[in-house]
C-alpha cells in the first residue's frame, strides 16, 4: 500500500513538474530567447511582462484613445493604434513587442518590408488568431494552409473572374436601386450611411454569392458582427494554457451560441442550393455562384484535397464577413470623404454624367471611371478596411541582414504605412486623389509596402474587384440623384473592430438634384 501510494505521489509530482516546465518554457524561456536573438541584431521594443507581454498596456492606450472622439482629421493613425504610434517614436522603424508570450515583429522599414514580402514561405503562413476569431473564419480561405488552401483559392478565383463579375453588375445595380427607392420615403434629409450601406452590401452579397435572400443575409451578418465585437473585446486578453478548455466564461458561451446560429443559417443555404442543383432548377445560378461552385467542387473534386461541408461553411463565413464588410466600409468612407471634399464630389459626378448620363451603370462603363478610381484608392489609403497584415515564421529564415527565429509573428501595420510622411510626403494626412492619377504603380515606385489595402502576394484578397465594382456602381447611382455633405451631427471616432469602422456611424445630409 505504501509502495502504491509512493508511486502515485511520484507520478503526481512528475506531472506537476512537467506542467510547470511547459509553463515557464512558454511564458519565460521562449520570450527571453527570442528577445536575446532579436536584440543582438539591433531590434528592440517595449519590455516583456511575464505572462501578459504588452497586452495590458496596449489595452489601456486604446481604451484611453477611444474614450473621446477626435477632430475631423484624416490623421487617424495615432487615434486608432496609439501604441504603435508611440513605439515608432521610441524604438524606431522595426519593433519587437509581445502579445502575451507571443513575440511580434512590427515592420515599417521599407527595405526590410520589401525583403519580407519577397519570401513566399512567409507570405503564405498565417499566425494563430485566437479561439473566437476562429469561430468567424474557421478553416476558410483566409486561414487555411497547404492543399486545402490551393483548392479553396482556385475555386474563389474562378468565382470572381472577369466574366462572372460582369454578370453580377445587374444584380448590384438592382440592389442599389432598392436602396435609393427606400431613401425616397425617408422624410429626414440626414441619414446614417454606415447603416444604409450595411443593408445594401448584405443584399448584394446574399444575391450574387449565395443565392439567398436579404433576410437570411442580414441574420447571418448580425451574428457575425456580434462575433466580431467579441473578437475586439477579447483581442488583448491573455489566458493561461488549458484554462479555456476547463472554464467557459460569458464570452466563450456567447461565442459558441453565435457560432451555432451562423452554422445553422449557412446549412440552410447549402441545403437549398443543393436542392436546386439536384432538381436542375435555376441551374445558371445554383451551380455558378460562390456557394454553388464550392458545392460542385465538394461533389466532383478530383484534386489532392476534397472539400468537406464544414470547409464550405467556413468559406461562406469568411467571404460573407470579409467581403461584406469590405464593400460597405469602403463605400461608407468614400461617401464620408466626398461629403467633406465636395469639390471632388463634383469631379466624380461630372465623370458619371459623362459616361452614364442618367442611365444605370454598366460593366463597360465602370471600367472607365478613372477619377472615381482615384478617389477610391485615396480612400483605401486613408481609411483601409483592414489596418494590418499578419504572418508567421515557421522556420528560421534570413531576411536581409536579419535572422528571424522560428515562431516569430510578423506584423505589417497597413495604416501606419499608408499615412507615413516618409513615404507619401508631408501631405500624407490630406485627401488628395490626384496622387493616383497615373495609377498605383507610379505612386509606390520601389516601395511595395506603401499601399496594401487588400494584402499582398499569393494571399491577396480574392474578392477585391467585387468590392470595387460594388462601390463604383453604388456611388455612381447616388451621385446621379443627390448632392451631399457631412452632417454637423457627425462625430469622428474611427475604431478597429477587426476592420476600421466609424464608432458612431456617418451622418450625411442629402439634397436631391
Amino acid at each position: 500500500m505504501v509502495t502504491f501510494l509512493g508511486v502515485w505521489i511520484g507520478l503526481l509530482c512528475s506531472i506537476v513538474l512537467f506542467t510547470l516546465f511547459k509553463f515557464f518554457h512558454k511564458f519565460w524561456w521562449v520570450p527571453m530567447h527570442i528577445k536575446y536573438v532579436m536584440s543582438s541584431q539591433g531590434i528592440s521594443g517595449p519590455p516583456y511582462r511575464f505572462i501578459y507581454g504588452n497586452t495590458n498596456e496596449i489595452s489601456d492606450m486604446i481604451r484611453k484613445s477611444m474614450s473621446s472622439p477626435m477632430e475631423t482629421s484624416h490623421n487617424i493613425f495615432p487615434q486608432v493604434q496609439p501604441h504603435i504610434d508611440s513605439w515608432l517614436h521610441i524604438y524606431g522603424k522595426n519593433i519587437l513587442y509581445w502579445h502575451g508570450p507571443q513575440a511580434e515583429l512590427l515592420v515599417t522599414e521599407p527595405e526590410l518590408l520589401k525583403e519580407i514580402m519577397s519570401v513566399r514561405e512567409i507570405s503564405m503562413e498565417k499566425p494563430d488568431v485566437g479561439p473566437i476569431f476562429n469561430k468567424i473564419l474557421g478553416g476558410g480561405l483566409v486561414l487555411s494552409q497547404g492543399d486545402k488552401w490551393v483548392q479553396q483559392r482556385k475555386i474563389a478565383i474562378h468565382a470572381f473572374n472577369g466574366q462572372r463579375l460582369k454578370n453580377m453588375v445587374p444584380t448590384m445595380v438592382e440592389s442599389a436601386k432598392m436602396m435609393l427607392e427606400r431613401w425616397k420615403h425617408i422624410d429626414t434629409k440626414e441619414m446614417d450611411v454606415y447603416n444604409e450601406f450595411k443593408i445594401l452590401a448584405s443584399e448584394v452579397i446574399s444575391r450574387t454569392a449565395f443565392g439567398s435572400s436579404y433576410e437570411e443575409g442580414m441574420q447571418l451578418f448580425q451574428k457575425l458582427w456580434a462575433l466580431a465585437q467579441l473578437v475586439s473585446k477579447t483581442a488583448y486578453k491573455t489566458r493561461l494554457p488549458g484554462i479555456g478548455m476547463i472554464f467557459k466564461d460569458k464570452d466563450d458561451e456567447e461565442s459558441e451560441n453565435l457560432k451555432a446560429g451562423v452554422h445553422y443559417l449557412i446549412m440552410q443555404m447549402i441545403k437549398y442550393s443543393e436542392k436546386m442543383i439536384l432538381s436542375g432548377l435555376n441551374e445558371d445560378n445554383s451551380t455558378t455562384d460562390y456557394l454553388g461552385l464550392f458545392l460542385k467542387a465538394h461533389h466532383e473534386s478530383d484534386g489532392s484535397y476534397k472539400l468537406s461541408i464544414q470547409d464550405i461553411i467556413d468559406d461562406c463565413k469568411t467571404f460573407y464577413s470579409a467581403g461584406h464588410a469590405t464593400s460597405y466600409l469602403l463605400l461608407t468612407w468614400v461617401t464620408f470623404l466626398l461629403g467633406i471634399h465636395t469639390d471632388w464630389q463634383e469631379v466624380a459626378r461630372e465623370e458619371v454624367q459623362e459616361i452614364f448620363g442618367n442611365r444605370n451603370p454598366t460593366s463597360d462603363g465602370i471600367a472607365k471611371l478613372k477619377k472615381i478610381g482615384m478617389i477610391i484608392n485615396e480612400t483605401l489609403r486613408l481609411y483601409p478596411p483592414s489596418i494590418s497584415i499578419n504572418r508567421k515564421v515557421l522556420k528560421e529564415t534570413r531576411v536581409g541582414n536579419l535572422v528571424l527565429p522560428v515562431n516569430l509573428n510578423l506584423h505589417i501595420p497597413i495604416l501606419a504605412l499608408h499615412q507615413d510622411p516618409g513615404i507619401w510626403g508631408e501631405d500624407a494626412h490630406l485627401f488628395k486623389p490626384e496622387r493616383f492619377s497615373e495609377g498605383i504603380a507610379s505612386v509606390i515606385n520601389n516601395n511595395p509596402g506603401a499601399f496594401l489595402p487588400f494584402g499582398y502576394g499569393p494571399r491577396i484578397c480574392v474578392g477585391y474587384n467585387f468590392a470595387i465594382n460594388e462601390v463604383k456602381i453604388s456611388l455612381s447611382m447616388i451621385l446621379q440623384r443627390y448632392r451631399f455633405t457631412l452632417s454637423p451631427n457627425y462625430v469622428h471616432a474611427p475604431v478597429q473592430y477587426i476592420s476600421l469602422r466609424p464608432m458612431y456611424g456617418v451622418q450625411i445630409m442629402f439634397q436631391t438634384l
